[in-house]
C-alpha cells in the first residue's frame, strides 16, 4: 500500500517535464522568426544609404512628386520673367495675349543687365522675297534685334535653320487692306514682340522695304532718339478731314482727326498704348471704312491725342507717292537703269528732303 502510494505520488509528477519542453520551445521559434525580420531591415537600410549616397536625396523627392502635375508653374527665378518666348507660336487668343504683353512693371530700373533691341514687324503677304537682303544687314548684330513676322496662316515659310527669319512667325489670322482686320495684324505684332521685354523699339515693315543704311547706324538713331516716327498730320482735303465721320465724337473730334503713313517706329511706351486701347479702337472699327482707310487714320489720331509730344510727326521710311493713287510707286532694275548714274538714283533714295530717312518702301526684283 505505501509503495502503491508513492507509485501515484510519483505518477503526479511525471507531466512536469514535459511542461519544461514547451516553455524552452516557444522563445526558440520567436527567435526564428525575429531573425529573418531583422536581416530584412538591414538589408533594406543598407539599400536606402546606397541610393541617397548614390542619387543624392533630391532626385528621391522628385521621384515622388513626380505622380502629381502642379496647378501652376512657380517663379522660382528672375529669368523665367525675363527670358524671351522660347516658340512664337502660342496658342493664346488676341485677348489673352494683349492683356499679357501690357503687364508692365512700376519700378522703372531694371535688375539685371537690359541691352535694348530693336524689334523688326514684317507684315506680309506671303514670303520675303527681299530675305537675303536682309540676312546681310543683320549679320553680326545678334542680340541687338529680334523678329516677327505676321503672314497669311495658310502660308508656311521655309527659312534655313541658320536664318535670323528661322521659327520666326507669329500666330496670324485673315487680314484686309483698309479693313481694321489689318491694324489687328499690327497690334499682334506689337503684342508679340512686347513678350520680351528687352524691345525698346518697334518698327513695321512689309515685304517690299529694304534698309537704306547699316544696322549700326539705324540702331543708334532710333535708340538715342527721344521721339517716335509715326506720320500725324492734319489733311483739310477729302482724303483727310473729309473721311472724318461725326459718330466718332466725342472720343475724336475733326480737331484732332489726323493722317499718316502705316509704317512706323515707335518706343516701348507708345507700343503698349497701342496694344491696350479699349476707348479708340470701337469707333474706328465702326466709322472708319472704305472709302477711309482706317490704317492711315487710327494710330496717328489715337497717338496724337495720348502722346503727341512723343511723335516726330513723320515715318523714316521713304516712299514715292509723286504718282498719285492708293498705293505708292514699285522700282524695279528696267528704271533704277535709266538714270545715267547709279549714284544719282542712290542720294534721291537715301538723302531725302528731311534726309533721314532710313527705309525704302516698295524697292522690289
Amino acid at each position: 500500500m505505501q509503495a502503491r502510494a508513492v507509485s501515484s505520488e510519483e505518477g503526479k509528477d511525471l507531466p512536469g517535464p514535459n511542461r519544461t519542453n514547451q516553455t524552452k520551445a516557444l522563445p526558440l521559434r520567436l527567435l526564428q522568426l525575429f531573425v529573418p525580420f531583422v536581416l530584412v531591415c538591414i538589408a533594406f537600410s543598407v539599400i536606402s544609404i546606397y541610393t541617397v549616397r548614390r542619387f543624392g536625396i533630391q532626385s528621391m523627392v522628385t521621384t515622388a512628386k513626380a505622380g502629381f502635375q502642379p496647378c501652376y508653374e512657380e517663379a522660382n527665378s528672375l529669368d523665367r520673367w525675363i527670358r524671351p518666348p522660347s516658340d512664337l507660336l502660342h496658342n493664346m487668343s488676341d485677348n489673352e495675349l494683349f492683356w499679357r504683353a501690357t503687364l508692365v512693371p512700376k519700378i522703372k530700373k531694371y535688375p539685371f543687365k537690359r541691352v535694348p533691341k530693336i524689334a523688326f514687324m514684317f507684315l506680309t503677304k506671303g514670303p520675303l522675297p527681299l530675305a537675303p537682303l536682309w540676312e546681310r544687314f543683320f549679320k553680326g548684330h545678334e542680340g541687338l534685334y529680334s523678329i516677327y513676322i505676321h503672314s497669311h496662316p495658310s502660308f508656311h515659310a521655309h527659312f534655313r535653320p541658320s536664318s535670323a527669319f528661322y521659327k520666326r512667325q507669329i500666330p496670324s489670322q485673315v487680314s484686309e487692306w483698309g479693313r481694321m482686320s489689318i491694324c489687328d495684324a499690327e497690334r499682334r505684332l506689337l503684342a508679340n514682340a512686347l513678350l520680351d521685354i528687352s524691345n525698346e523699339r518697334f518698327i513695321l515693315l512689309s515685304e517690299s522695304c529694304i534698309p537704306l543704311h547699316n544696322f549700326s547706324l539705324i540702331y543708334h538713331y532710333t535708340m538715342k532718339s527721344r521721339y517716335s516716327f509715326m506720320g500725324a498730320f492734319d489733311d483739310p482735303g477729302p482724303y483727310g478731314r473729309g473721311r472724318y465721320n461725326e459718330n466718332m465724337a466725342p472720343e475724336v473730334n475733326i480737331s484732332q482727326w489726323r493722317k499718316g503713313s502705316q509704317w512706323f517706329e515707335i518706343n516701348r511706351k507708345l507700343a503698349i498704348n497701342i496694344v491696350e486701347d479699349a476707348t479708340y479702337y470701337p469707333k474706328f472699327e465702326s466709322f472708319c471704312r472704305p472709302a477711309c482707310y482706317v490704317d492711315e487714320h487710327y494710330f496717328p489720331t489715337m497717338l496724337t491725342i495720348e502722346a503727341g509730344n512723343l511723335l516726330a510727326n513723320r515715318s523714316i521710311t521713304w516712299v514715292d507717292w509723286s504718282r498719285g493713287g492708293a498705293h505708292p510707286a514699285t522700282f524695279g532694275r528696267a528704271l533704277y537703269e535709266k538714270h545715267e548714274r547709279a549714284e544719282e538714283w542712290e542720294d534721291r533714295a537715301t538723302n531725302p528732303e528731311d534726309g533721314r530717312s532710313r527705309w525704302g518702301q516698295s524697292f522690289l526684283n
